[in-house]
This record gives C-alpha cells, structure tokens and sequence, in this order.
C-alpha cells in the first residue's frame, strides 16, 4: 500500500495504472475508519483492480458552527484499516494540496439539498460536490463507493455524475450497523454511555415505520408521527428532522408509493446522529 500526499503524485501513479488497463475503484472519506468504510472498502476490493482510499477533512463542507476542528482524526488507525482491507492508494493530502488559492470556480448544487440535511446546512452539498469533482479527477476512477447512511449524499452524488457526465459508476453500499442496530459513524464516539445505549432506538423507530407500510399504511404524516412518538419517548434526543420522500429525487409525496426514503436526524449532548431507510413500495 502507498501513502500519496500530493495530487501530482496520485494523478501520476494513476495514469500509469491506467496504461496497464487496470480498474479504479475510489472510497472517498474523511478518515476515522471504521466498518462502515471497510465495507466499502470491502465492496471496491472485490469490483476493481485497484483501489483508491481518500482520506481528506474537506474544510468546503463545514459551517462556520460546525465540528471541523474536532472532527476525529486518527491516520496511523486509518492507515491499518486501508492496509488491511487490501488498497493499492491511500491519498492524504492537505488542505492546502487540495485548495492551494481561494477557488475561482465552486460546483453549485441546486436540487435535492433544501431538504433532510441539506435544509439546516446551506452550501454543505456544494462542498461535497466540490472535492468529489476534484478527487474524480485526481484518481479517474470507474467506480466509487458511498455508503447509504448518507443517502441524502448519495442523491446529490448521483445528480453530479449524471450532469457532468463523469465516466463513473457511483455504488451505493448499505448502512453498516452495530449489533443493536446502531448505524456505525464517526461521530458515535462523542455519545455519553447512557445516549449510546439509548441511540438503537432511531433504527427501532424506523424498522417499526417499515412494518406499518407492509401492513398497508400509506400515510406519511402518519408515519412520521409514530417516529416522532418512538423516539421521544425512549430518549432525552432533540429532532431535528423525521422526513419522508421519493428517492433518489427526494420530492413531496401525500402518498406513500415507489421508491421511497424515511430520514431522521437527532441531536444528543455532543452528537448529531442521522439515520435512514430506504424502501420499495408497489
């Protein structure tokens, strides 16, 4: 496994994969690894040639009251997991390698960010969207792996490829959860031992939102409501959203039907958790 830090470097060993006629499979990250990203780094493993782990605190998706500054950080525990996950490319640049002037040009992301997360974060998707244009082009890859916890992400992803016409295969990977059901983040960490043991009830709510629809409840107010009640309930968590829309278009639905997504976001003490399903309804 190499460690690159420059973007010349990375665009280099690249290319000369490149001439070998070998696949490119990117795990974009912002380190802290856990099994979330093993399984995409898993996925990637088993779909490409190479591998590319990016590991990158992306300043661009930050607000001004937002944890940049005390987002966990951790490259040695990073690099074993890249290592033993079997990737080619850990690329770790700097901020100052990736944004060495104040941009001239920023992607904008105008659909499918004024809801859900996007909603209380204005310019977040666009700092996405933003460095996964420059990580594209950095490493080129056919495919690139996101998880679907963040599926709000993966909506915006998709819009971005299919607009700029990137060559690549976006692979969206399921949540991975802990053994209650706790949808595995970096973030976890910060959750006191009382929230920890309270924060499976955010899947529970939402495993209960599924059983209510393959009964044949069809109300998203309704479901929304029962959500609401679960977790307030069981936790001392503030919500900051329970949302239901088609996915990936993430519109208004007054009735349950197609593909659909079920979101929430709560705070705890030091913790902003999200979680979500997504289901088929025919």
């Amino acid at each position: 496994m190499k460690i690159v830090t420059s973007v010349r470097d990375m665009q280099s060993a690249i290319k000369e994969e490149r001439r070998k006629n070998k696949s490119i499979g990117l795990v974009p990250t912002m380190g802290y690894l856990h099994e979330g990203h093993r399984a995409l780094m898993e996925k990637a493993r088993q779909e490409n040639d190479i591998v590319v782990v990016s590991v990158f605190v992306n300043p661009l998706q930050f607000g001004p009251t937002e944890d940049l500054d005390s987002y966990p950080r951790d490259f040695d525990r990073d690099q074993k997991a890249a290592n033993d996950e079997g990737v080619n490319y850990v690329f770790y640049p700097s901020v100052e390698e990736m944004y060495p002037n104040e941009p001239s040009v920023r992607v904008t992301v105008k659909d499918r960010t004024d809801v859900l997360c996007g909603k209380s974060r204005p310019g977040h998707f666009d700092g996405v969207a933003t460095v996964l244009t420059k990580l594209f082009h950095i490493t080129l890859p056919d495919r690139a792996y996101f998880g679907l916890k963040d599926a709000q992400q993966v909506a915006v992803i998709d819009s971005l490829v299919r607009d700029f016409n990137f060559p690549i295969e976006i692979v969206a990977v399921n949540t991975v959860r802990e053994a209650d059901g706790l949808a595995k983040s970096s973030r976890n960490i910060y959750l006191t031992p009382d929230e920890r043991e309270k924060a499976p009830i955010l899947n529970q709510s939402l495993q209960d939102a599924r059983k209510l629809i393959e009964e044949g409840e069809r109300n998203p107010e309704k479901i929304i409501s029962i959500i609401r009640e679960i977790i307030e309930d069981n936790t001392k968590a503030s919500i900051d959203y329970i949302e239901i829309y088609s996915y990936p278009e993430l519109k208004s639905l007054n009735e349950l039907s197609g593909k659909i997504i079920i979101a929430l976001a709560v705070r705890f003490s030091k913790a902003r958790l999200i979680d979500n399903i997504v289901l088929t309804i025919s």
